[in-house]
């Protein structure tokens, strides 16, 4: 069967050419009642919008052919759908992205309270020591292994013993308060007991920390919500869809801000524990 494109000009009887000799059709539908019907087309002819089939001498039916205009109307749904696949993906980018940068503002809290010390001994305090490596700042954790030979002292064994003095010379420039002991294998670093007083100096340092990363996440708050602003100038996003992103966004940060408010309460109860 041979075609010609469709136009708003072209009725259907010239779209619709039968060749000579034409090979036998198939036509598969369904009758007013619902049933399947299968019947064998050997000719047809054409009319506006509509096509008469045949079956040899009997007439078996006639099917409605789209025009132009539905469709292009039917192509301006589909390209609407997608618009919107991508606007919805678009959205779950943006919340994403803030996930991730509330993330990353929990764990800087978390590893500057690990670096404080506590009663106990944990390698985390060690965490925030860099040492100048060949000329460049390196983190200590990375140039030597760290343990905790018991709950006062801190054990550190370099990979390579040329660094040791390195080493010793960031711990002392550090604000630990610890002396190391360098035997010319490891260091070994003993925790002095932690005075009331030096105990409430460490508290305000960790409340400190903790409206530091709250103001983190009222940050990233704010660049979000410019972001949305912009993609809602752009006619990118609709209000409805500010909106909704806002919401979830104030609940991501409400999540965030009690993880920091619990982070805060456990570091306060170890540095006040005698």
């Amino acid at each position: 069967m041979a075609t010609t494109p469709f136009s708003p000009a072209t009725p259907v009887r010239s779209s619709l050419k039968p060749t000579q000799n034409p090979p036998r059709i198939f036509l598969s539908f369904r009758d007013s009642y619902g049933r399947p019907s299968r019947v064998n087309v050997y000719s047809w002819s054409s009319a506006a919008s509509y096509v008469s089939l045949r079956d040899g001498a009997a007439k078996a039916g006639v099917v409605r052919a789209a025009t132009i205009e539905e469709i292009e109307a039917e192509k301006s749904l589909i390209e609407k759908d997608v618009v919107s696949f991508f606007s919805v993906m678009a959205d779950f980018c943006l919340v994403c992205g803030s996930k991730e940068r509330m993330e990353k503002s929990i764990e800087t809290v978390r590893t500057n309270f690990n670096s404080i010390r506590t009663g106990r001994s944990n390698p985390a305090m060690l965490d925030k020591i860099e040492v100048e490596y060949y000329g460049s700042p390196v983190s200590l954790k990375s140039i030597a292994q760290i343990s905790t030979p018991d709950a006062n002292s801190l054990l550190v064994q370099p990979y390579d013993k040329s660094s040791l003095k390195a080493i010793e010379k960031a711990i002392v420039s550090s604000d630990l308060g610890m002396t190391p002991n360098n035997d010319g294998d490891v260091i070994r670093l003993t925790l002095p007991q932690l005075t009331s007083e030096r105990r409430k100096e460490l508290s305000k340092v960790v409340a400190k920390q903790t409206e530091e990363g709250k103001v983190a996440l009222r940050n990233i708050r704010r660049d979000a919500l410019k972001a949305y602003e912009k993609l809602e100038k752009e006619k990118k996003l609709s209000e409805d869809n500010v909106k909704d992103l806002s919401t979830d966004l104030q609940k991501l940060i409400d999540e965030y801000m009690k993880k920091i408010d619990t982070l805060f309460k456990q570091k306060e109860k170890e540095l006040l524990k005698v």
